[in-house]
């Protein structure tokens, strides 16, 4: 090859190669990491010209990195997006993103369920500085159509959502923003660029904690930022991280990412498979109240997921007959499954996003919200599905028998406590 592979071939093709040519690096297959936290000019006027925006050179990594530059190239390329910015973390990039869309006086207008971190940035962070913030159900693009006003600037949704996997359209709700002026940021962390290209569906901005399945195992943390205009992924990168965050991602880490993309597609098509696998058997299991899982027909969105998303993805939520304890209790008889927050990694991890990610909400705000006290989210991993559903089903086993004992007049035996063998 003579120069850097940039051609348009397929998924993970494109997460393997794009942007970068051996030859041009002593042939070194992988490619080599720049720690330089600053970089040589030939001259003055080289310089100069770096700081005004006329050289599209490297003089600072907070601002640009060659190796940073390579995994940007390849997330833009598989969110076919026209640029991308890194950062840090995932709520590095959101929050770099907002403050350089954003003004007092604005408005944002966002989905009822976030992620917890994302949620108290809008509503205890803007908004102290006079941008105002409204929630509205966006599962209908009616409600957004009515809630959309002059002053709303930017249209914030995930979907799928954290933690209750509620979905969008992002379709529809994009040409409706569109309409009213606003520009559409969507947190695709759940589905990845594999499964889901919000941009393609009408988005301006698809952002991602890389942490999660991107990077795949669980060793960093970073974010990205990706979008479908130029002007607005530099003003996001010489203002939102520049200046505003300064929430800049380490070489070593964009290294990590990029060994991570390579294996991207395989690990996605083995979580979605094992998490269909097992979102039919929680279902049918007696303890089981509801299922969120939209590979599941049961799923209120079953056919808007078919139609937006590649695959039905690896997160599964659920509620369990008996609430909060019930939940509780299956949650300490996990065994093989880690309790754990964060997502998308090689291990099982389940969480109780009342107590962990989404305690940032007030339980008036969880119930508004729709974030049952009960609910347990589970990450599905890589392991043998065999084992994990003989982990699972024991764990349902014991929460079952304690949903049965604390049931009001039951004249069953004495049930197993969690800790003891149904």
């Amino acid at each position: 090859m003579g120069k850097a592979n940039t051609h348009t071939g397929g998924f993970s093709t494109r997460a393997i190669h794009f942007g970068y040519n051996p030859a041009d690096h002593q042939g070194a297959l992988v490619p080599p990491i720049y720690t330089s936290a600053t970089f040589a000019f030939p001259d003055v006027g080289y310089g100069g010209r770096c700081f005004t925006g006329e050289e599209n050179g490297y003089f600072y990594t907070r601002i640009a990195n060659p190796t940073l530059a390579l995994l940007e190239g390849r997330l833009a390329s598989l969110e076919q997006g026209v640029g991308a910015v890194v950062f840090g973390s995932g709520m590095g990039a959101i929050t770099a993103t907002l403050w350089s869309m954003l003004e007092p006086g604005d408005e944002v207008l966002a989905d009822m369920t976030l992620y917890g971190c994302t949620f108290s940035f809008l509503n205890h962070g803007l908004a102290r500085f006079g941008v105002s913030v409204r929630h509205v159900d966006m599962t209908n693009p009616a409600n957004v159509a009515a809630a959309l006003g002059d002053k709303t600037r930017v249209v914030y949704l995930e979907s799928p959502a954290n933690p209750n996997m509620r979905l969008v359209n992002i379709a529809a709700v994009s040409a409706l923003a569109h309409a009213s002026g606003a520009k559409v940021v969507v947190d695709n962390t759940y589905c990845t660029p594999y499964l889901q290209q919000p941009l393609l569906l009408g988005a301006d901005v698809s952002v991602h904690s890389m942490t999660k399945y991107l990077g795949g195992h669980g060793d960093l943390t970073a974010g990205a930022a990706v979008f479908a205009d130029a002007e607005l992924a530099q003003r996001v990168r010489l203002y939102g991280l520049k200046d505003m965050t300064g929430a800049v991602m380490s070489a070593q880490d964009a290294h990590l990412v990029m060994r991570g993309l390579k294996t991207l597609a395989l690990r996605m098509d083995r979580h979605c498979q094992s998490a269909q696998t097992l979102a039919d058997f929680i279902a049918a299991h007696p303890a089981t109240a509801v299922v969120h899982y939209p590979g599941l027909p049961s799923f209120p969105q079953h056919a808007l997921a078919k139609q937006q998303m590649r695959q039905m993805g690896g997160m599964i939520a659920f509620e369990l007959q008996g609430g909060l304890e019930a939940g509780m209790c299956f949650m300490d008889a996990l065994q093989l499954v880690t309790r754990a927050v964060s997502l998308g990694d090689a291990e099982t991890l389940a969480q109780h996003p009342a107590s962990m990610t989404h305690s940032v909400y007030t339980p008036e705000e969880r119930a508004a919200h729709g974030i049952s006290e009960g609910l347990v989210r589970m990450s599905v991993g890589l392991e043998d599905v065999t084992d994990l559903l003989d982990d699972i089903g024991q764990a349902l086993d014991l929460a079952h028998a304690k949903a049965l004992r604390s049931a009001p007049k039951a004249q069953t035996a004495a049930a197993p406590s969690c800790s003891e063998p149904a």
